[in-house]
């Protein structure tokens, strides 16, 4: 399997390529089971974070990395927008979200207790990697719906169109691939 080496944070990894299509291939990006990685990640990204009062993240692929956000940001309490909802929740809020990297619609849901909390105050929405934007914009949903304000989007990787959103703060550009594993510009 081809792979693309990325300084991230100041650490360099290797990405391995996976095909989206015949003609497409992205950088599998992967925080768990990398803890070095994701402290450093959560260090830059906590340096360029604008004020907020509450941290959120799409289940599974950035709860690590918010996690480690709200540690190093003094212990604060943080959402998940869940991908099923689970027994102790109050209540839900639901979205659907489609990403590249899921091959059927999923839904993203948000306790109706945690949505009280969000009420009036000042909501981050952090990511690992934002492509096309369409988990971003459930999240997004999500926190409106319940009230929160969005005061900013952070990820550590953008790729594709992300890269040119000014409304976004990210950490360094992963490029798309061809289907040869060479980097499109």
């Amino acid at each position: 399997m081809k792979s693309y080496r990325m300084n991230i944070a100041g650490l360099d990894r290797d990405l391995p390529l996976c095909p989206l299509n015949e003609n497409l291939q992205i950088g599998a990006f992967v925080i768990f089971g990398d803890p070095e990685l994701t402290t450093a990640c959560a260090e830059a990204l906590l340096a360029r974070a604008p004020e907020y009062d509450y941290l959120i993240t799409a289940e599974a692929k950035g709860i690590p990395l918010v996690h480690e956000m709200a540690r190093l940001a003094g212990n604060q309490k943080y959402f998940l927008a869940r991908k099923a909802p689970k027994l102790y929740m109050t209540g839900v809020l639901e979205v659907n979200v489609h990403s590249i990297t899921t091959e059927k619609e999923q839904h993203l849901y948000l306790d109706t207790a945690d949505a009280e909390l969000m009420r009036g105050k000042r909501i981050l929405v952090v990511d690992d990697v934002i492509s096309t934007g369409e988990s971003l914009h459930a999240i997004e949903e999500l926190v409106t719906e319940a009230g929160g304000v969005i005061c900013g989007r952070m990820a550590i990787l953008a790729e594709g169109d992300a890269t040119k959103r000014p409304d976004l703060i990210y950490l360094e550009k992963l490029p798309l691939f061809d289907k040869d594993g060479n980097p499109i510009v």
